[in-house]
């Protein structure tokens, strides 16, 4: 496995990870109490907090990152043949 291939599965796994985390914990505007924007579509999330969702799919791309490259160098699969 070259670079280049540990870096686009890592790129793949983080997207994975980040589409799976990114409905944890939202709350639409409807729901809430105040709404805060007039005008604002009424399902937008009132908190979207996408920092901590970023850096949450991060730590588990990188879980999943390593378990793929460990599979990957240890020869179980050989993608090759």
């Amino acid at each position: 496995m070259n670079i280049a291939g540990a870096i686009v599965i890592f790129i793949i796994w983080w997207w994975v990870s980040f589409l799976a985390v990114l409905p944890r914990g939202v709350e639409g505007r409807w729901e809430s109490k105040d709404d805060g924007v007039k005008g604002a579509d009424p399902g937008a999330p009132v908190k979207p907090e996408i920092g901590k969702k970023a850096w949450l799919a991060t730590k588990f791309a990188f879980a999943l990152w390593a378990v793929t490259v460990a599979i990957i160098i240890s020869g179980v699969f050989n993608f090759r043949e």
